[in-house]
């Protein structure tokens, strides 16, 4: 009996103290981009998904942007194509587009809608294809091969998931209006989403520990940053890789 009780005090205290931001954050959209180790751990995917579930019920709009890099990585590998990066973002050429749609909007997204559901979220998945919901171009600042750029977002099948009081898992593959297939850095897509629905919060959840100042060593984790220290940053190479459109984005 005494241990219930300890618990029942704790579930107060919790309570209590996340009163606040359940206050703050009701009826907001927050935009989650899934990815990284995360997508990988099977007790940290399903921890993820409850925490959906969860801030869903209380009342938050969550909008959730997957990733699945890791996932194509290893399709390609299984036909014997090298992967291939440029300054974090994936190089595509039109064989490789089609294997991004497959295992972006097929596999890994279908995963991710029958977990959330298994874990008492009500979700439905879509791509930036559905509904021409991203109007994309080809990605012009490099040659990428089959990588878009998003000019704009219509937002009307997002809503309408939300407004039925849907989850929307969102995998970021896109097509032009010649229906060339394009695969879209999910950094990217995440932030614009959350630009053009006004999202209260965006999280890019990863296996890095966050900006460093020294990329090798977590203890120099940075919390907070003015804008314009982030192009010392990258011009250092203290951010590289794959948290270059990251922080980019966050701008």
């Amino acid at each position: 009996m005494e241990n219930i009780e300890i618990k029942n005090k704790d579930k107060a205290f919790i309570l209590n103290h996340a009163l606040p931001y359940i206050q703050k954050y009701k009826d907001k959209t927050v935009v989650v981009k899934y990815g990284g180790s995360v997508m990988e751990n099977p007790e940290l995917k399903k921890m993820v998904m409850h925490n959906v579930a969860l801030l869903s019920t209380l009342g938050i709009k969550v909008i959730v942007v997957h990733g699945g890099g890791k996932d194509i990585t290893e399709m390609l590998g299984k036909i014997g194509k090298e992967s291939k990066f440029i300054n974090g973002l994936r190089y595509t050429d039109k064989e490789t587009a089609e294997i991004v749609k497959m295992v972006l909007a097929g596999k890994v997204n279908k995963d991710l809608v029958s977990l959330l559901q298994n874990c008492g979220g009500k979700s439905i998945g879509i791509c930036g294809i559905d509904d021409y919901m991203f109007k994309v171009k080809k990605y012009e600042n490099e040659d990428l091969g089959f990588v878009g750029e998003i000019e704009d977002i219509d937002t009307n099948l997002i809503e309408t998931i939300i407004n039925g009081k849907y989850i929307p898992i969102i995998a970021t593959v896109g097509c032009d209006n010649f229906g060339n297939i394009y695969n879209i850095n999910a950094d990217t897509a995440a932030a614009k989403i959350a630009e053009k629905v006004k999202a209260e919060t965006l999280i890019f959840m990863t296996d890095m520990a966050g900006l460093l100042k020294d990329k090798e060593d977590e203890s120099t984790l940075i919390s907070k940053i003015e804008v314009n220290s982030i192009d010392k940053l990258i011009d250092s190479g203290s951010v590289s890789g794959g948290m270059i459109p990251k922080v980019q984005h966050c701008i």
